[in-house]
């Protein structure tokens, strides 16, 4: 008897680079609360869509375009972003993927990310730039549940690929790339420092 595993979801982890993130990090985190001051629409966008927490998902999108310091992580994201393709096999001849969109967050003490996905994008992920002790990692869901009309439920002990949830640990320095298809959330901040994260899309075509 054989048990074939098909139609596997990837995600991606990694260190952005060997080193140099603490200085990269503090050079974001400079440039966010610098942006958060100035960036009215987005306080405002993000006081009734993102309660507590900031995001300049709202207003200033394309962060890459307008910061030499995002431009940067731009670039360093490159090779992870063709390691990805890789893994999963895409086929893009013709074609490349390109960053369409490049945000930060900042989540307060109880601010939380809802269940989402990021529709018209192709892959999507997040750089972790400070993250206190304790503050949640992000959490994905089986993209088959839905389905699961009359499944049973997984045991505690079931293994990470067998399970309807799985949380990636967030970590400072390092990046989660994954489908942009695939609905994720963070749960709230327990902790009074901020979690502080920059999500990006890209595209294909």
């Amino acid at each position: 008897m054989t048990v074939h595993a098909f139609f596997p979801t990837y995600i991606y982890t990694a260190n952005l680079q060997r080193a140099g993130s603490k200085d990269l990090n503090r050079q974001i985190l400079q440039e966010t609360r610098q942006l958060r001051d100035d960036d009215v629409a987005g306080r405002k966008w993000s006081a009734k869509n993102y309660p507590g927490g900031y995001t300049s998902y709202g207003s200033v999108h394309h962060l890459q375009r307008i910061s030499p310091t995002f431009e940067f992580l731009q670039r360093k994201l490159q090779r992870h972003v063709k390691a990805f393709a890789e893994a999963v096999q895409w086929d893009l001849t013709g074609r490349k993927l390109e960053m369409t969109d490049c945000w930060v967050n900042v989540m307060a003490r109880q601010t939380v990310h809802g269940l989402h996905l990021h529709p018209h994008s192709t892959l999507s992920g997040t750089y972790y730039v400070q993250v206190p002790a304790r503050s949640p990692g992000i959490k994905f869901e089986d993209p088959r549940l839905d389905r699961m009309m009359a499944a049973p439920p997984r045991r505690a002990d079931a293994q990470p690929e067998n399970r309807t949830w799985i949380t990636v640990p967030a970590v400072p320095g390092q990046l989660v790339l994954f489908e942009s298809w695939l609905r994720h959330e963070v749960a709230p901040n327990p902790t009074a420092s901020e979690r502080v994260s920059v999500s990006f899309n890209y595209n294909w075509f």
